[in-house]
């Protein structure tokens, strides 16, 4: 039974799904305006270890994801200019152009990490017909009033607004949690459409009953739902920084013209945050500019499954401290990883290995308990009676949830200058000649310029420190 928390009842449950053998998984997807940084991309790594756990499990998982194209302002508050006119005049290419690289950019990097891609895509600016429709039921269920600058939903007219976040909203003052725009009844009300600027054109507009403009954020992910999973589904994930706004917002939408209880499971990842400074720790963010790309990983050579492996490092949510040394401690583990792979891979058929599958399996049916699954899988290497065709095809088996890339593992080399190949030559011909303290004195200064030496049959084997 796998048991996962879920932050509507606080509590970590036995799941089951609605229907027998499927779930019905979403999970907030990019705003493609600028490239995902890697603090985004750890959410979506703990999404791929939850679905990869359910699969391994036997569900079959209808997985949706959106792409936020259009209609997603810079504040929370409904105000500010949209991240993609943003990126518009950043880069002087048109929004639809915009949008098309930096999700091809965005598939990159869940293609580098290993990723699964979802069932269904939807990108919200496919889907403005759904998300009128949905803020016309609204509208008729009374929740809704005009202003100035839009369309808002009347979040005093419903009763438990808030109660994912577990808002206190008699105490809520306007401006305590988001910027108070003019008009609006209460603090917490929020834009479900947008009237585009009597002074200028927008890139991304539409028709609408209420006059031209576009959706709110919080709209699209509501309506693309309800298309694809229906009015009731299994398990809704994205960041715990979702809490607050965009989840609550979303509940509200459907939950004020279903009548029902919406998502079953809500799940969340902690923040990837920088090391702390005078001012607190700082959780990486595009909009303060303080933050890393996957593409800045790859230029400095670290592999991008390195950070796969160093976000599994920690549970999911728990904060998660990102140091340069942090992650090349990851990168080495899996280069270690690796070299074991490599030793015991065999084309001889093996066995699966009972027990150390099974404390595997119960470290991911607890609530995802990645740590506790990766000391399971080094449990497998160093048991030394273990055969290697078992520990192999036990460790493929696990795989199938890490996400490692264990079936395509080889030795890794190190690329050496021509400075360490001198080195290492001339060790070797003291080891030949026997003067070992010259072939130690030479095995120190290589080791002080960061690479290890491994003496083997086939001759003198170098890689990273």
């Amino acid at each position: 039974m796998i048991r996962l928390y879920n932050t509507m009842t606080r509590s970590t449950d036995p799941f089951t799904p609605m229907e027998e053998g499927r779930v019905g998984l979403y999970t907030c997807g990019p705003t493609v305006y600028n490239y995902a940084h890697i603090g985004n991309l750890r959410t979506y790594i703990f999404e791929d270890l939850l679905r990869r756990t359910l699969e391994a499990e036997g569900y079959e998982v209808n997985h949706v994801m959106n792409v936020t194209d259009v209609g997603h302002l810079v504040s929370d508050s409904d105000t500010g200019e949209d991240k993609m006119e943003v990126g518009v005049a950043r880069e002087g290419i048109t929004a639809r152009e915009i949008a098309d690289k930096y999700w091809a950019a965005f598939r990159r990097d869940l293609e580098r990490l290993n990723i699964v891609e979802p069932t269904t895509w939807c990108r919200a600016t496919e889907y403005i017909g759904e998300q009128i429709d949905l803020a016309k039921r609204m509208e008729g269920a009374g929740f809704t009033y005009a202003l100035e600058d839009g369309i808002y939903f009347d979040t005093s007219k419903l009763p438990d607004y808030g109660k994912l976040a577990r808002l206190d909203l008699e105490g809520l003052q306007a401006g305590a949690r988001v910027e108070m725009v003019a008009g609006k009844r209460n603090p917490t009300d929020f834009a479900v459409w947008k009237f585009s600027p009597t002074d200028q054109k927008r890139q991304m507009e539409w028709e609408s009953p209420w006059g031209i403009g576009f959706p709110g954020w919080h709209l699209e992910c509501s309506a693309m739902s309800l298309k694809h999973l229906g009015e009731q589904f299994d398990i809704h994930c994205g960041g715990v920084d979702h809490v607050a706004v965009h989840h609550t917002n979303e509940i509200a939408q459907v939950e004020s013209v279903t009548g029902k209880e919406w998502v079953r499971w809500w799940m969340h990842g902690e923040f990837l945050v920088l090391p702390k400074t005078d001012e607190d720790e700082s959780k990486m963010s595009k909009s303060s500019g303080n933050f890393i790309t996957m593409e800045s990983l790859v230029e400095r050579r670290i592999d991008p499954l390195a950070y796969r492996y160093f976000c599994m490092g920690a549970h999911y949510r728990a904060p998660l401290t990102f140091t340069w040394e942090g992650l090349d401690g990851a990168a080495n583990a899996l280069d270690r990883l690796r070299r074991r792979v490599a030793a015991i891979r065999t084309d001889r058929p093996g066995r699966v290995l009972d027990e150390p599958l099974t404390a595997f399996r119960e470290a991911c049916r607890d609530d995802l308990n990645t740590p506790r699954a990766l000391a399971a899988l080094w449990n497998v290497l160093r048991d030394e009676r273990a055969d290697g065709a078992d520990q192999y095809a036990t460790l493929l088996e696990m795989d199938r949830i890490l996400g490692l890339g264990i079936d395509s593992m080889a030795e890794v080399e190190a690329e050496v200058d021509g400075e360490i190949e001198r080195l290492v030559a001339e060790r070797d011909d003291a080891r030949s000649r026997k003067d070992f303290a010259e072939a130690d004195r030479l095995r120190d200064e290589i080791t002080a310029r960061g690479y290890l030496l491994e003496d083997t049959p086939e001759g003198t084997k170098v890689r990273p420190g």
